[in-house]
């Protein structure tokens, strides 16, 4: 499996397939497509955007991200992450 971020060492390309394996799945449920709905009209986000947005709220869970776009959702709970 490769990750697609350019220059990823093996050593960082473990440790995030590691993290991803404990993560949980969650289906898309009618719940998550109607905040969906409502946060990209509301944010004019893009739809994966919206869908990542919409259900980071449906689950009341902080969204952990280096994309600066999500600040502008007020309603989110955001842990702005940067890499040095």
């Amino acid at each position: 499996m490769h990750l697609a971020y350019k220059g990823i060492t093996r050593k960082e390309e473990n440790v995030i397939i590691q993290f991803i394996e404990q993560c949980k799945t969650i289906t898309i449920n009618s719940a998550v497509k109607q905040e969906t709905i409502r946060v990209r009209k509301t944010y004019n986000t893009k739809l994966p955007d919206s869908i990542i947005i919409a259900t980071a709220l449906y689950l009341d869970l902080p969204l952990i991200t280096s994309d600066i776009e999500f600040q502008k959702v007020d309603e989110l709970i955001l842990i702005h992450y940067e890499n040095d």
